[in-house]
């Protein structure tokens, strides 16, 4: 027997998606980062807290309008993806004018981060600890050179995040574009239901009934 389709399919789990919580790991350590490393007075500050809660908070909100509007999902997430790619540019930005480096795709740091797995900023502020230390003390792969600066560590972990964040947000948009050429948005799926519950109705409507009225048998 074939399940009834649901008008309005559960929705709104955006707590459980990876790329949520990436994205809002992101966020707070980009407040961190703020009130560390960038003038109060500047709008550049503004604009990154900005870019990283806009992240977030479209990523929940796109989740939570899917029970309705697959196409305003689609919209919301895209719209957190370039959110967070705003982000990146400034994080490149602080590293770039201030004759900082930006980590190249192989350096080790990268992956030791990302195989550290952090899911608080105070464990990746740990991290940057580690990595500073080890680079005084000639361990991490820095050995003979002086250890890395704390705004060099902080922007470039803050980087490594945002590139697994906006590959998650990718990989979530080429499914939600997969399952909406599937399946369609709202519109069809009204259609379905509606085609459904006829068709069931006509079922009911037209199926045998028994007789309640007995044969009177007939003597020759």
């Amino acid at each position: 027997m074939t399940t009834a389709e649901s008008l309005i399919p559960k929705h709104g789990g955006y707590r459980k998606l990876k790329g949520f919580q990436v994205a809002q790991l992101v966020y707070d350590l980009t407040v961190r980062f703020c009130d560390r490393y960038v003038d109060k007075r500047s709008r550049t500050r503004d604009q990154m807290v900005q870019a990283a809660r806009s992240g977030v908070q479209n990523i929940a909100e796109g989740s939570q309008a899917s029970g309705t509007s697959k196409k305003t999902e689609r919209k919301l997430t895209n719209v957190a993806r370039a959110s967070l790619e705003e982000l990146r540019l400034d994080y490149e930005d602080f590293l770039r004018q201030r004759g900082l480096a930006i980590w190249p795709r192989k350096d080790p740091r990268r992956q030791r981060l990302v195989d550290r797995r952090c899911v608080t900023a105070d464990a990746v502020a740990a991290w940057v600890q580690e990595e500073h230390e080890g680079g005084r003390s000639g361990l991490g792969g820095h050995r003979g050179h002086e250890p890395t600066s704390y705004p060099e560590l902080a922007a470039n972990a803050a980087l490594v995040l945002l590139a697994v964040a906006c590959a998650l947000l990718d990989r979530q948009l080429a499914t939600l574009a997969t399952a909406f050429e599937c399946e369609g948005g709202f519109t069809e799926r009204l259609h379905r239901v509606r085609t459904q519950k006829r068709s069931a109705k006509g079922a009911t409507s037209t199926s045998p009934t028994k007789s309640t009225k007995s044969t009177k048998s007939t003597k020759p």
